[in-house]
């Protein structure tokens, strides 16, 4: 990267913004405060318009819980988005602003004219995928702060981080509240003394088109109706993390250099000869073993990409496959068609979280081949360790087969697994509305409120049928009665 660390430039260009907005905020020059009769104007910052479907699933039922805990016409909100073309149609009710990839002045104007910022992205803390990202919730988080307006992260996830943007993450989301999706994130962010409390990820109450429009799609790529689904999910886990180069993106757009390891604008992806000897590896393993399972069982294979970026992931696989099969990627179909099709699987093996979680209220029994701690978390968590392997391990292409069989075997128990775990989500979800709402009115005491029990049933978005008919098998009476009674109404 040249003789600058361009991700510390950001973290230290956000620091003196947040550092100027508190002077600022001092001598009482604030943009936008707010009143009893106004509504509370809240920026939702996160990773949306890079049609990324975990993305914008959490988003899309944030806003719907949002809308559900707070009284009518009580929040104005607006989300960040990188491309609103491609969020055209989603997160109804919330105004978009399309941030730049160059972000700190946009924060810096941004953020003051709000009452509050809720970061919505999943990997919150952590450089695993990109430090800026990091960079740019923390510091619209910090900016909120500065005023001593809402600051609050939702359903996320910690990890490690840089030296740099772990001092820049506990110096200014010192005064936000955190709520984390597993213990896991909770430790990280105990030792850096940030305010956290249990929560959990905001997928689990999204709605996908429904179940015809799914089968639909699938009869239209070449499914029988009958036939076993097996969906695979995979990415490309060796390009990671993305980091700004400005020498690099000079080489690119003046001499046409690094295409390869390009992400956008000054943004490149790691990229070595050991790294593609990973990924090229990763890929042999999952056709190798695709292709035995489906001499095996005769299943009806499907490849998914959760993010547009995942579509050179799902044709290089394709290549290596004996002939190709049938691709549904997020820059072709929107996010409730790619759920609808993720639910038809009869067993799902996926690199991606969301794939996995939005595939749960399905019951879908899935195998997860991880590169992080999101995928060990949700499946340590749900009680299926078993079904989780690692992107590097050695002999992944035999244990991914060994771990199909055992899948087919056990598909039932695991089935009953996924059931008996998401009640419990649900009510971590409600207490995130709760804790929310607490939240906002030690900030905003006169804010109004709605005149409900404070229990977890009365803070959830409406459930659809398929979450709601889980809940009823799974949950106690009590909360069963609780929730069609009011709590998700």
């Amino acid at each position: 990267m040249g003789w600058i660390d361009p991700d510390k430039l950001l973290q230290q260009a956000m620091d003196t913004l947040i550092e100027g907005l508190r002077a600022k905020d001092a001598l009482g020059l604030t943009d936008e405060r707010w009143r009893p009769g106004k509504a509370l104007k809240l920026l939702l910052a996160g990773y949306v318009g890079a049609r990324n479907t975990g993305a914008d699933v959490r988003v899309e039922e944030m806003i719907r819980q949002f809308r559900s805990i707070f009284p009518a016409d009580a929040l104005e909100l607006t989300m960040m988005t990188l491309d609103p073309a491609k969020t055209a149609g989603y997160f109804q009710g919330a105004r978009q602003v399309t941030i730049p990839m160059l972000f700190p002045k946009f924060l810096f104007d941004e953020c003051p004219r709000h009452h509050g910022v809720v970061a919505c992205e999943g990997s919150m803390f952590k450089s695993k995928f990109a430090s800026s990202l990091t960079t740019m919730m923390a510091g619209a988080l910090g900016l909120a702060a500065a005023e001593g307006k809402l600051s609050v992260g939702y359903g996320a996830e910690a990890g490690a981080m840089e030296p740099s943007l772990r001092e820049f993450v506990e110096k200014h989301c010192a005064k936000a509240l955190v709520l984390c999706r597993n213990e896991a994130s909770r430790d990280v962010l105990q030792k850096l003394r940030i305010r956290h409390r249990p929560g959990a990820d905001t997928a689990w109450t999204f709605e996908p088109a429904p179940p015809e429009r799914g089968a639909a799609l699938l009869q239209q790529a070449g499914w029988d109706g009958s036939q076993e689904i097996l969906t695979l999910c995979p990415i490309n886990p060796f390009w990671w993390p993305v980091r700004p180069d400005v020498v690099k993106a000079l080489a690119w757009k003046f001499l046409g250099e690094h295409k390869k390891e390009h992400h956008s604008s000054i943004y490149f992806h790691e990229h070595s000869e050991a790294s593609e000897q990973k990924y090229r590896g990763y890929l042999k393993s999952l056709a190798g073993a695709i292709t035995a399972f489906r001499r095996e069982r005769g299943v009806f294979v499907v490849l998914v990409g959760m993010e547009q970026l995942d579509r050179k992931a799902c044709n290089d696989l394709n290549a290596l496959l004996p002939e190709p099969v049938p691709t549904f990627i997020s820059d072709d179909y929107n996010m409730f068609d790619l759920v609808s099709v993720l639910r038809h699987s009869s067993y799902l093996v996926s690199s991606r979280f969301h794939a996995v979680v939005t595939s749960m209220p399905a019951q879908v029994p899935s195998i997860g081949i991880t590169m992080d701690e999101r995928l060990r978390n949700l499946f340590v968590d749900r009680g299926t360790p078993e079904f989780l392997l690692q992107v590097d391990e050695d002999g992944l292409e035999e244990n991914l087969l060994l771990a199909l069989r055992r899948l087919v075997r056990e598909s039932p128990a695991v089935a009953e697994a996924i059931g008996r775990f998401i009640p419990s989500q649900l009510r971590l979800m409600g207490q995130m509305g709760i804790d929310l709402v607490r939240e906002t009115a030690a900030i905003y005491p006169d804010l109004p409120r709605r005149q409900v029990p404070e229990s977890w049933e009365y803070f959830l978005p409406s459930l659809p049928p398929l979450v709601e008919a889980l809940l009823d098998r799974y949950s106690d009476t009590e909360a069963k009665a609780l929730v069609k009674l009011g709590g998700s109404t």
